[in-house]
């Protein structure tokens, strides 16, 4: 939809928030989920990342990049992390993502940082690259879900239905936002990511959190997904071989404009795929 808007109005009856966003992105996700737990009422402006709108490039002049989260009084904030944190800070009232214990709040931060160093961009390598180049992103991803494994077995996260809890919460956010195209990145390249038996509760996290109400209104169809992520694979390789070397890859949800797109072509720092 060219406008979204949650149930519930922002408070003292504000004009909406606005969200200039790719269908794609899954950082953009991550703020429509955010805003939608909380119920707030947003407006959302769909990007072109290949013909990018004079809008996005004033809001956002440092990076370029979506999403931005434009304020009723017209001020603006970029990066997803720093709006979902904005986001909980400015709408305490709402529904809060992050734990209200400053250790477990910090300890949520750590593992966000961890899906966005290190989860993140092994994903994307893995669907970046073939041969021996991808068998090694393949372990590290299977050695990256193996610490959240753990953690979720015996660590800080042990015994929760949720890494935030009973109900969905910042990590959920952030580290679900880019886990569901796990499975799209399965099927383009077929190579196995998630292990049910060898990653149980992380598997178990993630069929979860892919059924709540919220994130099924967020993330597009799966059909839709595989169809971008097979032309955007063969355009990263192709770009990749007429360059004799990798493309750099980010985390796990390419934010590019489909290979199909008409041209000015989206720059490499949008073609990367991330989480």
């Amino acid at each position: 939809m060219a406008m979204e808007k949650a149930a519930a109005e922002n408070a003292g009856g504000a004009a909406p928030l606005k969200l200039f966003g790719s269908w794609a992105s899954s950082y953009t996700h991550r703020v429509q989920l955010a805003m939608r737990l909380k119920g707030l009422e947003f407006e959302y402006a769909e990007e072109d990342l290949g013909n990018k709108s004079d809008a996005l490039l004033r809001h956002n002049p440092v990076y370029k990049k979506v999403p931005v989260l434009v304020l009723p009084d017209g001020r603006s904030l970029a990066e997803s992390a720093i709006i979902l944190h904005y986001l909980d800070d400015a709408f305490p009232a709402t529904r809060q993502l992050l734990p209200a214990d400053p250790f477990d709040r910090a300890v949520a931060r750590f593992w966000c940082h961890f899906g966005d160093d290190k989860l993140g961009p092994a994903v994307g390598a893995v669907f970046a690259s073939t041969g021996e180049e991808q068998e090694a992103a393949v372990r590290q991803v299977h050695e990256n879900l193996a610490l959240l494994e753990a953690e979720l077995r015996d660590g800080a996260f042990k015994g929760r239905r949720f890494f935030g809890g009973d109900e969905v919460g910042f990590l959920d956010v952030v580290l679900g936002c880019g886990s569901y195209w796990l499975a799209v990145f399965e099927e383009v390249t077929g190579v196995q990511l998630v292990d049910a038996e060898a990653f149980p509760l992380f598997h178990a996290w993630l069929r979860d959190f892919e059924a709540q109400e919220q994130v099924r209104e967020t993330i597009p169809s799966i059909d839709r997904l595989l169809d971008y992520a097979r032309g955007l694979r063969q355009m990263l390789l192709a770009m990749a071989a007429g360059a004799g070397a990798p493309i750099a890859a980010g985390a796990g949800a390419p934010t590019a404009a489909p290979p199909s797109a008409a041209p000015p072509a989206p720059t490499t720092a949008d073609i990367a795929v991330d989480i």
